[in-house]
Order: structure tokens, then sequence, then C-alpha cells
């Protein structure tokens, strides 16, 4: 009411002025309050954004083409015992090592999945004197198993404290005999030794 008109049309002309600055488009490639990026820089960030997949779609497909690809290695590592692609799990010169000691050796853990088909069917024919046997066959297939357990732990561990002292041996022992439990044809990584042959 008491203000001059003078500074009434200032504030006019200046609330004008913003409501046109916020009609016009803003140049792109104006820089936002901090320094124009060199050309190098622009132009490795553009090619990023090239890059990238532009939808979440794409890129779910591109890391399913990815795993895909990087299982089939896998497959072919386990397969011909290719020390580059294979699992963490079976990777290094001691799990190499252990690998060899079980597959140069005869297992009796290895045979236990035929046992155990043979000795279920003979516990399920209804003859008494049979399903004894398939008792008693049991208890034999399961002690020798254990027995021949812990014959091998122990040497692996001593062969394992000699080739590789300074190594770090944790679960190699323990990876081994897991092996040993599976079939020879079945194993993976395939064994690269014969029987007898020594590691």
């Amino acid at each position: 009411m008491f203000r001059s008109r003078a500074k009434d049309e200032k504030a006019q002309s200046a609330v004008s002025a913003q409501v046109t600055d916020s009609n016009q488009p803003r140049d792109p490639q104006a820089p936002k309050g901090r320094p124009t990026p060199k050309r190098s820089v622009a132009q490795s960030q553009r090619r990023s954004v090239a890059n990238t997949p532009m939808t979440r779609k794409d890129a779910a497909k591109r890391q399913r083409e990815e795993r895909r690809t990087a299982m089939a290695r896998q497959r072919e590592a386990l397969a011909k015992g290719d020390e580059r692609y294979l699992p963490a799990r079976d990777k290094g010169p001691v799990r190499k090592f252990a690998r060899d000691f079980v597959d140069s050796r005869f297992n009796i853990a290895e045979y236990f999945l035929p046992m155990a088909v043979i000795i279920l069917v003979l516990s399920m024919i209804r003859v008494a004197s049979l399903q004894n046997v398939a008792l008693l066959l049991w208890l034999v297939v399961i002690v020798l198993i254990v027995l021949d357990s812990i014959v091998t732990g122990f040497r692996l561990k001593k062969r394992l404290a000699e080739r590789f002292p300074d190594e770090r041996r944790r679960g190699a022992v323990a990876y081994a005999l897991m092996r040993s439990l599976q079939m020879r044809r079945l194993r993976l990584p395939k064994p690269q030794v014969k029987r007898g042959e020594r590691p």
C-alpha cells in the first residue's frame, strides 16, 4: 500500500523474467555449475553409456548368456582337468595332488553305491536267512569303508605335509575322502592318473 511504483515494477519484471526462463528449454550441453569435461572424458562417458544395455531385460539376457558360457567352460574344464576354469574348490596344486592320490588307489568306498543296491535288494526278499546276510553285509561294508578312509586320510595327510610344507592344506583330506566315495568314471574333474600310478 505504501510501496513506491518503481519497486512494484521491478518485482514484476523479475517474476516475469523467471517465468520466461523456466519456459525456455535448457541447453543440455551447457555446464551445470561445474567446469566442462574434457573431450576424452566426455567421449569415454558416451561410450560407456552406449555399451550399457538399454533395458533391464537386455541386461538379464546378457547375464544369462555370460553365465551359460562360464558354465560350459567350467564343464569342459572339469572333463579335461584344465586348471584355469575349474571351480574354486578344485583349484590349486594341493587339491590336484589330493585328486591324483585318490585316483591312483583302489578305494573300497567307490563301490559303496553298487553294494548298497545289492544289499537293499537282498533285504527286500522275504527270506530270513537272506535278510540276515544283507544286515551282515551292511556292517562289513561300513566297517571296511571307515577303515579304508582312515588309512587313506593318514597317508594323504603325511604326503601333503612332505610335498607342500608351505602351502595351505586345510580341507584337502576331506575333499579327497569325498572324492573316494564317488565311482571312478563319475568323478569330476576326470581322473588324470591310472590306478597304481604314483602321483
